[in-house]
């Protein structure tokens, strides 16, 4: 018997070696290099990660594994927009909000800001009052909405609903401070910063961004070195370093700081392009098995009918929508949908994915700079009209450069054609700089920083193309030259409101004009199609306007390995 237990212990003890020789459960990863043999542990200098499995999935966020589908109207159009005509478009795996952002998950953010930069104080005010949505949008001049506009976004009630009143820009901003937010805590959890990192920056702008803490980790938390390297990882490195590297805490010793070859911080929570957003309404789990993807759904649930079908549920409402004139819900009682105006996330049944009310309830902003087409001809693969390349600026001593902390004029504010003033970068974010043709020169992929009217009103495609550059860059020869109604603050702090009254704009489309998804609560079913497609100005809210955020996948498409039926 002891033998036998013996003999499976050696098996045992084989059977791990070979795992770990290979990486791990069938990993690719391995101790040393496959193309020069050496050890990648970190031994002669130079280290890979031999145990990365796969990107984690971010609080809030729920798996999409991309695919091919047909993206645009493949039912009826009563609208004759002809704005989104059907064309076959693939797109790469991503994270997709399980639920629209709510009134809690923002108030968050504003109590942050408060705490950090604080809006008694006049230096620090507007970036507070730029980040509070607009409830405003609740008011109507034939309607008695007053409860909503004061107790709407702050009321425990509605504390799990959907946050309306915010533009384009303020959602972006969002994503951008909830990703900072999320890999923070991945860093504290995993002991790389001290166990006050979380609660040190309140009220004296020590704050932590992830593009700066890989890119320069110093500079972080106002260059705090017993925070960035007070976690008991770091104290441990420095435990084993040599001793002029433990006493100089300033020096950048390796494995002090996560890079992003480690692979522990997430990447970027930003809104969903169009194609991404579509595809995961669609939710084409139950039809993709069988590759059957052309146009089969009018709806994010199955079926041509928006009640259910289901012998225990039948009749049910599926989404929040307008059932017809002066009927937001129905009659009170079995029929009614459970809403007026917006309802609480996960109200309704999830799709295929797993994503909650991609119809109905609010419609959503993405992305995408709005366009009456879908170029599929240039690009069919992850689609998406707004790229604006930025790269990192360089001050005058070769670092990068961080907006400033203390100096309030070094932040750059944006001033909305409405006069609402926002913060485009918080201090300690890393300045951003147009690229130029040390970056575009003699490419064939990309020539330009700013691509948001690309073979669509730009110089080559507009009607009035001419060879002549004073003729092509005149704003008046434009194919999209809609109102450009402006604002701007002088040095008295007097606001000054432009409304554009040229009477020879031809269009309402422009560069700031973004495109919005999904049927609201004001909309009929029409809208609910997840091919439906609007616009609205990217410094405009609603009351029935809302967002998500999604989030890059890294790595391999599927979280499974398929395996044959």
């Amino acid at each position: 018997m002891k033998k036998y237990f013996a003999v499976k212990a050696v098996f045992a003890l084989l059977s791990g070696m070979a795992i770990v020789s290979c990486g791990g459960g069938g990993s690719d990863y391995t101790s040393t290099s496959r193309g020069t043999g050496w050890d990648v542990t970190g031994k002669n200098g130079f280290e890979l990660s031999t145990k990365y499995k796969e990107q984690d999935t971010g609080p809030g966020l729920v798996f999409i594994e991309g695919g091919t589908f047909t993206m645009g109207r493949v039912k009826d159009d009563p609208m004759h927009d002809w704005n989104n005509t059907p064309n076959q478009q693939h797109v790469q795996s991503f994270y997709m909000d399980e639920t629209e952002v709510t009134n809690g998950m923002y108030l968050e953010m504003l109590e942050y800001i408060k705490a950090v930069f604080p809006a008694d104080d006049e230096a620090y005010s507007k970036i507070y009052n730029g980040a509070v949505p607009d409830t405003l949008v609740w008011r109507n001049r034939l309607g008695f909405n007053e409860e909503m506009t004061k107790n709407y976004l702050r009321h425990p009630a509605y504390q799990n609903y959907p946050v309306v009143g915010v533009t384009w820009i303020q959602a972006v901003e969002f994503a951008n401070w909830r990703t900072d937010r999320v890999n923070e805590l991945i860093l504290n959890e995993q002991g790389y910063t001290s166990k006050n990192a979380l609660t040190a920056n309140q009220g004296s702008q020590e704050v932590f961004n992830t593009e700066t803490y890989l890119a320069a980790p110093t500079l972080v938390y106002k260059g705090d070195s017993t925070i960035t390297m007070g976690g008991k990882r770091s104290a441990a490195v420095v435990k084993k370093k040599e001793a002029r590297a433990a006493k100089d805490s300033t020096l950048q010793v390796k494995g002090l700081y996560v890079t992003r070859k480690d692979g522990i911080l997430l990447p970027a929570y930003r809104l969903p392009t169009e194609a991404e957003w579509e595809y995961a309404a669609l939710g084409l789990g139950s039809l993709r098995e069988y590759n059957s993807y052309r146009g089969r759904k009018k709806y994010p649930w199955d079926g041509q009918y928006t009640r259910s079908g289901n012998r225990k549920t039948r009749g049910d409402h599926l989404a929040n929508f307008k059932q017809g004139d002066g009927d937001y819900g129905g009659i009170a009682g079995w029929s009614d949908d459970g809403a007026d105006i917006t309802a609480p996330v996960k109200f309704y049944e999830p799709n295929d994915f797993g994503v909650y009310e991609m119809a109905g309830n609010v419609s959503e902003w993405v992305a995408d700079v709005y366009r009456p087409m879908i170029d599929d001809e240039f690009n069919d693969f992850n689609y998406y009209r707004g790229n604006v390349y930025t790269r990192n600026k360089i001050d005058n001593t070769g670092k990068v450069a961080i907006v400033d902390k203390v100096d309030i004029d070094e932040i750059p504010y944006q001033t909305l054609s409405n006069g609402k003033v926002i913060a485009r970068a918080l201090p300690g974010e890393i300045e951003q700089e147009a690229i130029d043709e040390d970056e575009t020169y003699l490419r064939t992929n990309f020539d330009r920083s700013d691509n948001r009217d690309f073979r669509d009103g730009d110089a080559q495609s507009t009607k009035y193309f001419a060879s002549d550059k004073t003729t092509q860059n005149n704003p008046e020869n434009r194919m999209y030259n809609s109102p450009v109604h402006s604002a701007s603050v002088d040095s008295t702090g007097t606001l000054d409101r432009q409304y554009d009254t040229d009477s020879n704009r031809t269009s309402l489309i422009n560069n700031e004009v973004r495109v919005i998804k999904g049927g609201s609560w004001r909309d009929r079913a029409y809208w609910l199609d997840p091919a439906s497609r609007r616009s609205y100005p990217q410094d405009m809210a609603k009351d029935d306007l809302g967002f998500r955020c999604a989030m890059s996948r890294v790595g391999s498409k599927a979280k499974k390995t398929k395996t044959p039926r």
